[in-house]
């Protein structure tokens, strides 16, 4: 029977960080994907925003690897000329209630070593932003945007130039632990082979590969909820030059309806946060309104009429209360030594990426000792 040493399963942009980084170090890599492409779900769908890590709880994953990973990311798109702008951001207290939020995330943001931060009173919003309508707000100057299809491209084919080989249209239906490894099958296929490590980087789909692997992810706490967040783009002109954000919802499950940017300077704002059970990536034209309403809140002058339905993504969000963070982790306490979970993997996990990559490999050389 065949064997290759690492499997990873899942091509979005984490696994492709993921294969990019173990390429420059290991050989005989294999990545599953039940897509036809690469990065085709979550990966996607995103604002394509470059995070500062100014949300995220001191000491979190969330925390340390956005913060890395952000300085990493500008790094390789300098490297491989992959477009970006540093277009900087405002969080955006519109009422007196907010501004004691404004001033605790503008201090988590310090203790999460994101540098560059400043407090900006209503005299230095209207210099930089006249069209705001903000009383308080951080000013986060490292915050960006990227042609994420750009950099996903890169790294899929720098990891296929250093010898990873892609399999499409390969969906995982079984991980089975063998005394030598593991034992994979791919559905449809009269196809088995052994692989020492597998990384479980499969996004929306990372808790069922857990619980194929004989893991009770209701235990582990590892068991997802689908949070489908929609987009409206904006028809006419931006009055915004840079990204505007509202005060985050109670315990990060979402970030508030905000105002972004592409490289083109086009409007969009999303996501909105809403629950589901099946994944379905229509944009409901009914939540105009509320689109509308959120957006005025924070930038003014708008035209209802200019607000167009665009797309949606579904993040892979950990069930349960609370803030939830990364889950990256060799499961060898479960019996399972070299099977990497990655679950949960949300924003800001395309900032992240490629520190959570470093993450992985780490993990690998631990596991392959």
């Amino acid at each position: 029977m065949e064997k290759v040493r690492i499997t990873i399963i899942g091509a979005g942009v984490i696994g492709l960080a993921i294969a990019y980084e173990l390429s420059q170090s290991f050989d005989n890599i294999v990545v599953l994907e039940k897509n036809e492409g690469f990065g085709q779900e979550t990966s996607s769908r995103s604002s394509e925003v470059i995070h500062s890590g100014i949300y995220y709880p001191k000491d979190s994953l969330k925390a340390s690897l956005c913060v890395e990973g952000a300085n990493l990311l500008y790094e390789y798109c300098d490297k491989y000329s992959i477009p970006y702008l540093r277009v900087g951001k405002l969080i955006a207290a519109s009422d007196e209630p907010e501004i004691k939020f404004i001033e605790d995330l503008y201090n988590r943001g310090v203790d999460n070593n994101v540098k560059g931060l400043m407090l900006f009173g209503k005299r230095e919003i209207n210099k930089a932003a006249p069209n705001v309508n903000a009383i308080s707000a951080i000013f986060s100057p490292n915050t960006g945007i990227l042609n994420s299809h750009a950099y996903m491209k890169s790294l899929y084919s720098s990891a296929k130039d250093s010898g990873v080989m892609f399999s499409f249209n390969s969906e995982t239906d079984l991980i089975e632990k063998k005394i030598n490894g593991y034992l994979i099958g791919i559905k449809g296929e009269n196809y088995r082979f052994l692989t020492s490590i597998v990384i479980n980087s499969a996004g929306l789909y990372s808790d069922k590969l857990a619980e194929m692997a004989g893991i009770d992810i209701d235990i582990a706490g590892y068991r997802l909820q689908y949070s489908k967040g929609s987009y409206f783009s904006y028809s006419k002109k931006s009055p915004v030059k840079m990204l505007i954000y509202p005060v985050p919802h109670k315990e990060l499950k979402g970030l508030g309806i905000h105002a972004t940017l592409d490289l083109a300077g086009r409007l969009r704002f999303g996501p909105d946060t809403e629950l589901i059970e099946q994944i379905d990536y229509k944009v409901d034209t009914k939540k105009r309104e509320l689109f509308y309403e959120s957006a005025i809140r924070i930038i003014t002058g708008i035209e209802k009429e200019a607000f167009m339905p665009d797309t949606s993504g579904i993040r892979p969000q950990i069930k349960g209360e609370g803030t939830k963070d990364f889950i990256i982790r060799n499961e060898s306490d479960k019996g399972l030594d070299g099977f990497i979970n990655l679950i949960g993997i949300e924003s800001p996990g395309l900032t992240a990426s490629l520190s959570i990559a470093k993450m992985v490999k780490n993990m690998v050389f631990s596991a392959l000792a």
